[in-house]
């Protein structure tokens, strides 16, 4: 074979070579054979030169090879940003892209903290450490440093023994493990803002070309416009949940003012028609969805409602000298001096607000609203007004009531004053105050050192049961005229009232049933005797007879009750005296014995002993008194007892 024969063969195999994409290796195996031939050997230096042509040729192919798979990668990237909405699966992807077009073992994205002033991990590729996942770096320190004060990429052929930068100990020790040594970085910017790094790294020493760093940069502005987009859409996307929002608010302000204007508009409605108290308090439950109580001056209740969905049980718990009444006290107070409502106290899950009652510059009571949860502000405005209303309903009410309570008074000083001539006006007078004097009645005059019988008789009137009788402050004391048959009914209630909420600090006489009211003048002044004589002998906390009180008040109207005392403890104190030292009821027996005209047996049955035990106690009480039986010694002991068993009741 002639040498041009030979040349043009090692062309052919060589653009063979060329045409399968043989790896570089085979060519430099092919120039190593031909380079160990005799320099003189013929064709040895062409040869040579198409092998070297040859392997140029290689690299130009594959710098465009790689410069196409950049464009390639550029163009997938540049899909990816309008294609994917998720910004974690797009840096993803970019990562991904840039450790395989760069033929790197490892990749990673950062994102710049303005806060911690530091770059974090958020996408890694080809990590075997779960610790590079996690990574944070500086902004001063390794390469993210160089970048960040450079806003250039940066590479190095081996990161741990570069010291062209400060090191992060930390960060060193992560590449340590994870093997890493050469590695190169590119900024993610964005309007000249470095809001991130990538960075691609290999295990072993490596350089990179200008082409590799194009690509990595492009990748890299793909991510940052992809960040910034997503930042961008986030934005939007709350602004749009704000837009979303306040239209909700303002769509729900104007259902709630409309509610407000709706409920205002029924409760004027209400007030002018005439609507009672109970009207109101029932249609403010319902509009408020809740349980509603209306207090009086004094604190009781003189309207309650509950809407049908309210299910809790603070209302009907509420007393007026309760636990909470200091509480309510308080923000009654501060209702009024601020002039809205308040909260009172919260309990069990249920919430108390209170809104003062206010008429010209006086309290006349308040309305207490429960509830699980609290009012928004437009309910709040309905309760206040609300609260306006029943002031006006109290007011009216209260006007009514003082006429009512002059007719009662004037009534009354006609009765105790009366004239023959007066008979017929007193008596149409009483008929419109709800009772008829034709009929028997009777008188109740009460004794009251705290309240004064003046506000007692206020209180009795503006929410009682007695609030229908005729009563009123008359000399000092406290008068009721009731029929007479509801007569122990109405002291049992003034009992029950007085004991709660006066102390006791009170006593007073029940007359016996009138029948014309000509009677009345005389007995007025008899009962007020007996008054007298029940403060005498020291009597709290109870309503008597009159029956009981005729002799005494004849026989002791002048006494003071030192005198009393002495009476009582010359006639029959050495019996009080012993039944206390010895626990027996002496005294008891024989002021029995007396009721009984001095029947033993009698007086046995009435107390449910033997007529011997009766006996024995006599004897004692001769053994005590000395002779006592006779009729002037008897009479004075009964006397004596009498009064002393009013002192124990």
């Amino acid at each position: 074979m002639t040498m041009r024969h030979e040349t043009e063969e090692v062309a052919f195999d060589l653009i063979r070579m060329l045409q399968r994409d043989a790896p570089i290796e085979e060519f430099n195996a092919r120039l190593a054979v031909i380079e160990q031939l005799p320099n003189d050997t013929l064709g040895r230096s062409s040869a040579i030169e198409a092998i070297k042509t040859a392997m140029a040729i290689k690299h130009q192919l594959e710098l465009h090879q790689l410069s196409e798979q950049g464009l390639l990668a550029t163009v997938d990237s540049a899909k990816d940003l309008s294609g994917r909405l998720d910004l974690t699966s797009l840096l993803n992807a970019i990562v991904t892209r840039a450790r395989n077009l760069l033929g790197s073992h490892l990749a990673w994205l950062t994102v710049y903290d303005v806060e911690a002033e530091e770059f974090r991990a958020l996408v890694t590729d080809g990590a075997i450490s779960i610790n590079t996942t996690k990574m944070t770096a500086n902004k001063t320190q390794g390469i993210a440093g160089m970048v960040m004060s450079t806003r250039l990429p940066f590479y190095t052929p081996n990161y741990l023994l570069d010291n062209r930068f400060p090191h992060d100990p930390v960060l060193d020790n992560t590449f340590r493990n994870e093997g890493v040594a050469a590695m190169a970085g590119v900024p993610l910017l964005f309007d000249d803002n470095v809001i991130g790094l990538l960075f691609v790294a290999d295990r072993y020493q490596r350089s990179h070309t200008a082409l590799n760093i194009a690509i990595l940069s492009t990748l890299a502005t793909h991510a940052a416009v992809a960040i910034n987009n997503a930042k961008a859409f986030e934005q939007v996307k709350i602004a749009l949940e704000k837009a979303d929002h306040a239209r909700a608010e303002l769509e729900r302000h104007a259902r709630d003012v409309q509610r407000a204007a709706a409920a205002h508009e029924q409760l004027t409605s209400l007030l002018a028609k005439g609507a009672s108290l109970d009207t109101l308090t029932n249609t403010v439950a319902h509009l408020l969805r809740g349980s509603i109580l209306v207090l009086d001056e004094a604190f009781h209740v003189i309207s309650r409602a509950t809407s049908p969905e309210y299910n809790g049980t603070a209302a009907e718990a509420y007393e007026p000298h309760g636990a909470p009444n200091t509480t309510i006290t308080q923000a009654i107070r501060a209702s009024r001096q601020g002039g809205r409502s308040v909260v009172a106290y919260e309990n069990g899950g249920e919430i108390c607000r209170v809104a003062a009652v206010i008429g010209g510059n006086d309290v006349l009571g308040a309305v207490l609203l429960f509830r699980h949860d609290d009012l928004d502000e437009i309910s709040v405005r309905t309760l206040e007004r609300s609260a306006t209303v029943m002031a006006i309903v109290l007011l009216s009410q209260e006007r009514m009531e003082a006429n009512k309570h002059r007719d009662a008074s004037a009534l009354l000083r006609s009765l105790a004053t009366a004239h023959r001539e007066e008979r017929a006006s007193i008596l149409e007078r009483a008929k419109r105050l709800g009772i008829d004097l034709s009929q028997p009645f009777s008188l109740i005059v009460i004794d009251t050192e705290h309240p004064k019988p003046e506000s007692v008789a206020r209180r009795l009137r503006a929410g009682s049961r007695l609030s229908e009788l005729v009563l009123d402050e008359m000399d000092d004391i406290l008068a009721i005229i009731c029929p007479t048959a509801k007569a122990q009914m109405t002291l049992k209630e003034f009992n029950a009232i007085a004991k709660h909420e006066f102390s006791g600090e009170y006593r007073g006489i029940l007359s016996k049933p009138i029948q014309v009211i000509e009677a009345v003048p005389a007995l007025y002044l008899s009962l007020r005797r007996g008054l007298s004589v029940l403060h005498r002998i020291g009597v709290k906390g109870q309503i008597v007879d009159q029956s009981e009180m005729a002799l005494y008040s004849v026989l002791f109207e002048s006494h003071d009750q030192e005198s009393l005392k002495s009476f009582i403890n010359a006639s029959v104190g050495p019996i009080i005296t012993h039944d206390l030292k010895r626990g027996t009821r002496v005294a008891g027996t024989l002021l029995n014995y007396l009721d009984n005209n001095q029947n033993a047996k009698s007086t046995a049955a009435s107390l449910g002993i033997h007529v011997n035990t009766v006996r024995q106690r006599l004897a004692n009480v001769d053994e005590l008194l000395g002779h006592w039986s006779s009729p002037n010694r008897a009479l004075e002991i009964h006397v004596a007892l009498r009064l002393w068993s009013l002192t124990l009741e």
